[in-house]
């Protein structure tokens, strides 16, 4: 008899109808007491076990999913138009791969760029939730596959031979009897609208390439300085612009007290009144810098000038939801944690060029909502959408900080008020004070158990609220036909419920969120919930092995639901040497995650004879992402979560005092040096598990913030329950 299947649908309405998701159930002296121990207790899958975020990303993209655009010259080459926004992540050689593999053609002959803003590809466009490879893998394989069959197609027609009985490798379709013709001789046959041609997609074990580990294609490019960026473009006419904020965040002027000094300082071209602050324009960005610290502003309040580190927290501990169980007939672990604002510190600061004119415009940014910025900049200038040109420029980091496009929104609102181009650069003060951040949160969970088995793991989340106005909003509403419950507390639920999941048979498991309506600058930040969630979840999964009396990796390996993600927890505890011998102040920490149909482990050893300066010596990471694309790209996705992880579970967080982060600089912002980063390093990615890619850009972070706890629990003997676990004020903050 089959099993009932739930259309993906009508779950997400029905999970999206909910303001949380509650689960109901009487709990009696029997059911928490059982006369004999038995196997591990199974939990129902969670929401994200059967559809999370990334398969929503996925179905957004469903209807325009080829509308690609992929084009051959006569030189040969092959161009394709990602729409997608790369920002370090590597997505421009894995495609590549893709199309190299599908085209038998060698991958230096692929170019991939990045798309202008298309709103016809309605929610295809929308980078995040790791979700571009799981997205195109089948679509630009597609493209590919359609490219090379018509290659196939035309030679056969120019040769009046059979189709089937031609070859392609290198760029070039061959004949059994030696002749050869390449892509580049053959793409003005093969674009002709009376050429019919059968594609078929290669088979996943037939590829050669992907798979394979690969440098990336901009990697020279990149670390000699060749790699263009939003301000290394020559636009015409465009100065440099930067902007006085306010002293609290989401501050408005009131009135420019010296405007008339500015404007005679040297270099200064022009100043502007902007929703954001005073903007300066100058022939050079220092006179602008210059200019701006300049000014002499009074400044309408801010909406969160009251707040600081204590009241915020007090706000989050007063918000968390209240347990279901009582701990009155078994034994139980119970902890509280907290986790300070981050700024997501890309190393490219907050910039765009725009030229706004009467009837049109042009913005040039790092961006990974363009249809939605191209539509907000529209309305904020007063200009039809199609008179708008949105291009998308290669970012310098992100992390989640370019899904808003602050910066190309505030260019264009300069630019129309000066009716001048310009250069806009935020500075590195600026960036952190008023950029984005992740959200501050506080947790609660308990845990339940007797004879050997977790009975109740609950988990409350109490977090600032998460700004989602940048076009996943959209998305969710589109694809929940309707939001019984309005506003951003609704978004935030649903991504909540599409990411979070326990990989633990811990009985009834319920993992809910609430959040606090403070109007901070926030946004998703790299692994958005799991970070924090997973992160303290695997922390008390160590103090529960250690009240049974269990390994930690045994206890794991025991209750873990699913065979992928125990395997990878298997390999690093094989490969990181679990369990040996260590000194007295050092120590190993394990943890798991898995998220977007990938499953990784982290092992960790640390160096804590010092607790005000512990140091990750080595790690050791595994990760199954399916089908990998580019093995490399992966490492280095790894490898970027666990420097997240290292920095934000020890050093890395923001001190809000009166409405603003009294961070502005890295040199405040306590981010992982080279110092600080392990000596030792091994990831290792799991053989293909399966025949589509899962998502990897946010994966490799929650485990390591897991490992990095528990081994410093286990070298000093001190429970962290702050994070970061080091975060004095050891810095004189700028003036505001």
């Amino acid at each position: 008899m089959s099993q009932p299947t739930t259309d993906r649908r009508r779950f997400l309405t029905f999970l999206v109808a909910a303001p949380t998701l509650t689960l109901a159930t009487k709990i009696t002296a029997d059911a928490v007491s059982p006369d004999a121990a038995e196997a591990v207790i199974p939990t129902l899958p969670g929401p994200a076990e059967i559809l999370d975020l990334g398969d929503v990303l996925t179905l957004s993209c469903a209807p325009t999913a080829n509308m690609l655009v992929l084009g051959v010259s006569a030189e040969g080459k092959v161009r394709l138009e990602l729409p997608r926004a790369e920002v370090g992540q590597g997505i421009t050689t894995a495609t590549a791969m893709l199309v190299a593999e599908e085209m038998d053609l060698p991958l230096e002959q692929v170019e991939v760029v990045l798309s202008d803003a298309r709103p016809e590809l309605l929610f295809n466009q929308l980078t995040g939730g790791s979700n571009t490879i799981r997205s195109v893998y089948g679509p630009v394989r597609a493209a590919a596959a359609s490219a090379r069959a018509r290659m196939v197609a035309a030679a056969a027609k120019q040769w009046n031979a059979d189709a089937a009985r031609l070859s392609t490798r290198d760029g070039a379709v061959y004949a059994p009897d030696g002749r050869k013709s390449t892509y580049g001789a053959l793409s003005a046959l093969a674009a002709r609208t009376d050429l019919t041609a059968n594609a078929t997609l290669k088979r996943e074990a037939d590829f050669t390439l992907v798979g394979t580990p690969t440098s990336r294609k901009d990697a020279r490019a990149m670390v000699t300085g060749q790699l263009q960026y939003t301000l290394d473009l020559d636009v015409p006419d465009a100065m440099p612009v930067m902007v006085r904020r306010p002293p609290s965040i989401n501050g408005t002027v009131e009135k420019v007290n010296n405007e008339a000094a500015v404007r005679a300082m040297p270099g200064i071209i022009d100043l502007a009144v902007v929703p954001t602050g005073v903007a300066v324009m100058a022939e050079t960005f220092g006179q602008a810098l210059d200019g701006k610290e300049a000014l002499d502003v009074t400044w309408n309040p801010g909406t969160v000038d009251g707040e600081n580190n204590d009241t915020i927290k007090k706000k989050l501990r007063a918000a968390a939801l209240p347990f279901v169980v009582p701990p009155l007939l078994t034994q139980y672990v119970d902890a509280e944690f907290d986790f300070a604002f981050v700024s997501h510190a890309p190393l490219e600061s907050n910039s765009a060029v725009a030229d706004v004119r009467d009837d049109h415009a042009t913005i040039w940014a790092g961006l990974k909502s363009p249809i939605l910025a191209k539509q907000s900049i529209a309305q904020a200038i007063g200009l039809p959408e199609n008179k708008v040109t949105v291009h998308v420029q290669q970012g310098g980091g992100s992390f989640g900080r370019r899904l808003f496009f602050d910066a190309a929104l505030e260019a264009a609102q300069i630019s129309k008020a000066m009716k001048k181009p310009v250069r806009l650069m935020w500075s590195r003060i600026d960036d952190m004070r008023h950029g984005r951040a992740r959200a501050a949160s506080h947790h609660k969970i308990r845990a339940t158990f007797a004879l050997g088995q977790v009975l109740t793991f609950e988990h409350r989340v109490a977090s600032i609220e998460t700004d989602w106005g940048h076009g996943l909003g959209e998305i969710l509403t589109a694809f929940a036909a309707k939001l019984p419950v309005g506003g951003n507390l609704s978004f935030a639920q649903t991504v909540f419920l599409l990411t979070i999941k326990s990989p633990y048979n811990f009985g009834v498991t319920t993992q809910l969120l609430n959040e606090v309506p403070l109007k901070f600058h926030t946004g998703a930040w790299r692994s958005v919930y799991s970070a924090n969630t997973r992160g303290a979840e695997e922390i008390m999964v160590d103090e529960i092995a250690a009240k049974l009396g269990k390994d930690p990796v045994a206890f794991r390996k025991e209750f873990i639901k699913v065979d992928r993600q125990r395997k990878v927890l298997e390999k690093v505890a094989e490969l990181g040497e679990w369990g040996k011998a260590m000194p007295k102040g050092f120590a190993q920490g394990v943890a798991v995650h898995g998220e977007y149909k990938s499953y990784t482990a982290c092992l960790v050893e640390i160096d804590a004879r010092d607790p005000k300066k512990p140091r990750v010596t080595k790690a050791t990471i595994a990760v199954d992402v399916g089908r990998p694309v580019n093995p490399r790209g992966l490492q280095s996705q790894m490898l970027g979560g666990l420097t997240d992880a290292i920095s934000t579970t020890l050093t890395a967080g923001l001190h809000i005092d009166k409405g603003l982060p009294l961070e502005g600089s890295y040199s405040q912002f306590h981010y992982a040096r080279q110092k600080n980063s392990p000596p030792q390093v091994e990831v290792f990615v799991m053989p293909a598990t399966g025949d589509e890619p899962g998502g990897a850009g946010e994966l490799g972070l929650p485990a390591p913030v897991g490992a990095i706890a528990n081994a410093y629990a286990r070298a000093t003997g001190i429970k962290p329950r702050s994070f970061p676990i080091n975060f004095p004020v050891d810095f004189e903050p700028f003036p505001r």
